[in-house]
Formats: C-alpha cells, structure tokens, sequence
C-alpha cells in the first residue's frame, strides 16, 4: 500500500493490475500467433520496415569478412598457382627427357642396323663436347687407344660420314668434321661412277667438289659416296648431296656445292669403323717370290743328281732381281 497513490491521485488500475493485465495480454497474443499466425502479416510488414536498418547495421561485418575471404582467397589460388606452374615445369622437363630419349633411341637403333649391316669391325662412340678453337670443325668422342681406335679411323653415323679421328688419346679421341676447311674426302658420283674429291668449306656449312670438268655429267641431286680408293673410307658411305652446279665457258672445272648427308654439328651417337684395306702384293715381290721357288726346286734336283754320281751343273747364286730384270739368260 506504501507504494499505492495518495486516494487523492488515483486515476485508473493500479500497478499490480496492469501488470497482470499486460501479462494476460501477451499471452494471448503469444498463443494466436502460434495458433492462428494472427500476426503474421504485421511481422512481415515490420520485418520490411526493419530490413534496411538490419542491412545498414551488418554492413561493417560483411565487409570485413569479404576482405577476409577475399585475401584468403588470393593467397590460396597463389598457392594454387605456383603448385601447378611447378608441376607444369615438371612435366614439360620430362616431357622433353621422353622426347630426347625417343629420339636417342631412334638413332641408336638406327646405328645397331648399320652397324650389323656393315662387314667391318666398329666401335660405338657419343660425342663429348666441341673443341675450343672456333676456326675449326671438331669434336671430341668417347672412345680412345683403350677402345682400339686408330688415327685416320673414318667415322659414321645413320646418315653417312661425319668426319674423321685425327688424334688418338687414352680414352677419347679427337675427330675432324666432314666440313672442316682442311678434311677432303675421295668421292664419286652414285649415278655416273665419275669420282672426285669433296673438301669442306671455310664457313663449315657446304662441302665443295672440287676436280670436276665442266664436261662431266653432274646434276644438283646428285648423291655422292666414298669410292674407297683412299684405303681409308669404306666404299658407298653416303657422303653429300648436291644442291649448286656453276658451269662456266671459261673456266676448266665446276664449281659444285653439295651439302652433306650426316648431320654433321648434331650428331651424337656415332660409330668409330677399322676399315683395314687388303693390300694385294706388288707384282715385283710375287716374281720374286716365284723365282725363289724355282731356285730352290733346281737346287734340289742338282743335289740328288750329284748323289747320283751324274754330270750337273753348277748352278751358280744368282741375283734374284737381276732374273726378273733379263740379266740372265735362261738355261
């Protein structure tokens, strides 16, 4: 009653009764609108009213979580990123190890055909490295005295020749390019037989023929092969192809411009040949030979006559080279 207005001042229920009355009040209306969803139109119009005030409160949150994300978001397709251009390079590193191993597989089968193709002894090589000096075509291969190379030892690849050992060591070798300025090679033409010598150029990227006649049948296409009258280079190695033919009235040869077959600057695998030439004996050395025969044959039948007791003659030692020279007459 304490808290209760002076009877003066009372105008309306008191507090108690309006509490109750407030708290019946929500009741019901809690129960209509679980009920009936009495209110729910008037939710949805205040919910309408409340939407830009809401969107205008959360706005300093969303924009913090898409800075968020979109920092994540960065850092995660830079990671992204660099994980797969590694892998890209990976790929592309392998991808051109196949290749290369394709390729040097190729070759080397290639090379294993020739090699059972040819009646000579070879020996396998790979190029090393080039040497130093700039002014001239060589190479360094490794196969040297331990692998039975031998100085002038012609050398070979798939295609045709490459070039020439010109110095031996231990376990490698020096060859000289089939288009050094200082190579030459004797050559002929495979469709005419006419033979020739094939030199390299200054700039060690054509190979000149050089001796050729402006008379002589020769035609750009033409292929050109060792002739093997060197006691070197095996006959029918492929050598160059003609690609220029100059023919001049006033000149007395041709200058003609091959390029050469083998991949000359390229080249990997190669093979060292042991070309050993049979040399036929000089016709002086078989008549001696043969005179020696008859000598010993005379000899013999001039011993058992003198066993005999018979006549003979003696046959006095007579210079060998002065019988096949006509110096002595025969008896």
């Amino acid at each position: 009653m304490e808290y209760s207005p002076p009877t003066l001042f009372r105008q309306g229920p008191s507090a108690h009764s309006r509490l109750l009355i407030f708290l019946g009040l929500s009741i019901a209306l809690l129960v209509a609108d679980a009920r009936f969803q009495a209110f729910e139109v008037v939710r949805k119009v205040i919910g309408m009213g409340l939407y830009p005030i809401q969107c205008a409160a959360l706005a300093p949150r969303d924009l913090i979580i898409s800075s968020t994300n979109l920092f994540v978001t960065i850092h995660e397709l830079r990671s992204a990123n660099k994980i797969l251009l590694d892998k890209n390079l990976q790929l592309s590193v392998r991808m051109s190890q196949t290749a290369q191993l394709l390729a040097e597989n190729k070759h080397l089968r290639e090379l294993l055909r020739l090699q059972q193709n040819l009646t000579i002894q070879t020996t396998p090589a790979e190029v090393r490295y080039d040497t130093r000096d700039p002014f001239t075509h060589k190479v360094i291969i490794s196969a040297g005295r331990q692998q039975n190379v031998q100085i002038g030892a012609p050398v070979v690849n798939e295609k045709g020749v490459i070039g020439q050992v010109t110095r031996v060591f231990l376990l490698q070798s020096e060859v000289t390019l089939l288009t050094d300025k200082n190579q030459a090679v004797p050559v002929q033409i495979l469709r005419t037989g006419v033979r020739s010598v094939i030199y390299g150029s200054p700039k060690g990227d054509m190979l000149d023929l050089r001796f050729v006649p402006t008379s002589t049948d020769v035609k750009i296409g033409d292929e050109l092969v060792t002739n093997g009258l060197d006691g070197i280079y095996p006959p029918g190695l492929p050598v160059a192809k003609v690609i220029r033919v100059d023919k001049k009235t006033d000149t007395t040869f041709a200058k003609v411009v091959c390029n050469p077959l083998a991949p000359v600057r390229s080249a990997c695998q190669l093979l060292v040949l042991r070309y050993d030439v049979y040399k036929l004996a000089h016709p002086t050395d078989i008549a001696i030979d043969t005179a020696n025969k008859i000598i010993r044959q005379v000899r013999a039948k001039k011993f058992s006559q003198t066993i005999a007791g018979n006549n003979t003659v003696t046959l006095a030692a007579i210079p060998i080279r002065a019988m096949l020279t006509g110096g002595v007459c025969g008896t």
